[in-house]
This record gives structure tokens, C-alpha cells and sequence, in this order.
């Protein structure tokens, strides 16, 4: 039977860390019988990294996949408990710690191609041996430093236009229009927007799709150390209106999509950086009846201010704020 029960990290449920703040909490070691000597430490890692295969030597008769990596080390702290008279009893013991998190970080982010992590890793050792460990990761909000310089430079309302055919000779148009009093949003905030359908053809509209995508651009290098830059696009969220939008007519559909609390914010590639995030508020009108779509597209930012100049909290009691004892 091993010395060690049990060891865990205990931490405030469901916590969001914005980058700056102070994580704060326990480790909680369970004995079997005493150990002499041991050494007990928690450490704070944060890590990213991108990979992919591309393809080379296509256009001459062959083609091999060769892969694409880049990796980044944002932070790396220790904290080794200390143990009075080296020897712990058998038992519950509890060690207190904290971290001061970096103030300048990405978020918490996973794709297919590249992973920002953060987690907390506790372990007890004894001569030598690592008797037991456990990792706890973390979700952590990163911060920008975006400023709007020109507000007309942010566009607020796009729309698009397009003829369609349908029943062999038949042709109309359909205008579609996005308006949004904002385009700049913080983590878990809710994008509101109006969109407006002009339907001259002599067809029902029925579906309208609203979807929010994110395009990420990664950087990486191949074994060569040659530069390689991939841009990869998902769907972060989407929503459905049926809709009998009639021949002939104008509707409007006023509609919310409520941001995840942790988001990868706006930015521009930067050196240095392993990726860099951008994204578009799409709506897209289907028309099965002419085999085509209408779409129209508006970029849209995602920004969080550091900690020493917004002292407002992601989500009411899910984010740590700097104290007294969590300076170092």
C-alpha cells in the first residue's frame, strides 16, 4: 500500500483567471502512515502549441506531407512547501499557495491544429521517488490592449444584394442587411444585431442562418526552419430563425448570441507569436428553390482590458482579483 492516499488542488468551482490576477488555493495531501523527507510542490505551467502537415512537391509529379510546428512557453513558477521537522503524519495536510499570473497572456484555447493550456501540477516526493501527482487545468482569459481610434473605421452595417433565378425564367432580387449599434465585445457579453430581409422573388424565404466564426492564422516552422503560415476558420456559434418570409416583402429578425466566457481576443500577428484571431458575424439566407445562397459578413472585435485598468470581473465570482497576499 503506498504512503500516499491521496493528493488534490483545490480551487474555487468553474473559475475564470484573467490574465494579471492571482490564482489562490490548496493542496490537500493524504497519508497513509508518516513520511519521512518529503518533498511537496506545486507548480504553475502555461504552454502553446501549433502543428499541421503540409503538402510540397505537388507540382512536380509528387507530393509528400511535411510537418509544420511552432511551440511557446508563457509562464513557469514553483512553489515548494516547507515541512516542519521533515516528517508529515498520517493524515489530511493542507499547504496553502498562490500565483501571480502574467499580465500580458493568450487564453485558454483548442483546435485541430494549436492548443493554448494552463493547468496547476501538485506533487509529493519522497527519497528521490515521486510518491503522487495531480494536474488541475485552468481556464484563463487573456488581455489586449485595443483602442479605438476612429469609430467610422468599424463598420456597423454591410449589405448585400443579389439576383436570383427560379421556377427557368423567373428572376428577382434579395437584399439583405446586418446592423449592429457596436462592434466591439468582451468574453460572455451578448452581441445583439438587426438583420433585414428585402425579398422580391416570388419564393417563401423560410431559413435564416446566423453564425459566428472565428479565424485563427497560426504560425510554425518545418524541419528546415522555414516559416509557414496556415489560416484555419471555425464556427463558434450559430443560430437558426424559421422564418415565412413572404414574396414581396421586407422582415426584420432582431437576434442575441451570448459570447463564451473565454475567448481568444482580436489581434494582429505580432512577432514572437505562435497565432493570431480575427472574427466575422455571418448571415446567410439558403434558397434551395434557386440553388444559391445570400450572405452577408461583418468583422466584429473581441477585447479585454488588463487588470489594472478594468476592474470589472468576467462573471460575478469567477475571477480572482489581486490582494494583499498575493503581491509576489
Amino acid at each position: 500500500m503506498s504512503v500516499v492516499k491521496l493528493i488534490e488542488i483545490v480551487l474555487p468551482q468553474d473559475a475564470v483567471y484573467l490574465a494579471g490576477s492571482c490564482i489562490k488555493g490548496q493542496v490537500v495531501l493524504t497519508l497513509n502512515s508518516t513520511l519521512v523527507d518529503p518533498i511537496v510542490k506545486v507548480e504553475l505551467v502555461g504552454r502553446g502549441y501549433v502543428e499541421w502537415n503540409e503538402e510540397t512537391g505537388a507540382s512536380r509529379d509528387y507530393s509528400r506531407d511535411i510537418i509544420c510546428n511552432n511551440k511557446a512557453d508563457y509562464v513557469h513558477k514553483t512553489k515548494t512547501f516547507s515541512v516542519t521537522d521533515n516528517w508529515l503524519s498520517a493524515g489530511s495536510h493542507t499547504f496553502d499557495f498562490h500565483f501571480n499570473l502574467p499580465p500580458r497572456l493568450p487564453s485558454t484555447f483548442t483546435s485541430k491544429i494549436g492548443h493554448v493550456f494552463y493547468f496547476l501540477q501538485a506533487s509529493c516526493m519522497g527519497r528521490e521517488h515521486i510518491l503522487a501527482k495531480k494536474r488541475t487545468y485552468l481556464l484563463v482569459q487573456g488581455t489586449s490592449n485595443f483602442h479605438r481610434e476612429n469609430a467610422l473605421q468599424n463598420p456597423l452595417f454591410v449589405e448585400t444584394e443579389k439576383k436570383v433565378s427560379y421556377n427557368c425564367c423567373s428572376q428577382g432580387t434579395i437584399c439583405l442587411q446586418i446592423q449592429m449599434e457596436k462592434d466591439t465585445f468582451v468574453p460572455g457579453e451578448r452581441v445583439v444585431f438587426t438583420t433585414e430581409i428585402n425579398n422580391q422573388t416570388g419564393k417563401y424565404i423560410k431559413t435564416v442562418i446566423f453564425a459566428l466564426y472565428t479565424h485563427v492564422q497560426y504560425v510554425g516552422f518545418t524541419p528546415k526552419a522555414e516559416q509557414r503560415l496556415r489560416m484555419d476558420s471555425s464556427e463558434l456559434l450559430r443560430q437558426e430563425a424559421n422564418t415565412q418570409i413572404t414574396p414581396f416583402n421586407t422582415t426584420k429578425i432582431v437576434s442575441t448570441l451570448n459570447l463564451p466566457l473565454v475567448l481568444s481576443v482580436s489581434s494582429d500577428m505580432r512577432e514572437g507569436e505562435i497565432m493570431s484571431t480575427q472574427y466575422e458575424l455571418v448571415s446567410t439566407i439558403h434558397l434551395p428553390w434557386s440553388l444559391t445562397s445570400v450572405k452577408a459578413k461583418i468583422p466584429i472585435i473581441i477585447t479585454r482590458n488588463p487588470l489594472d485598468s478594468d476592474s470589472h470581473q468576467l462573471q460575478e465570482g469567477s475571477v480572482l482579483s489581486m490582494s494583499e497576499d498575493c503581491q509576489n
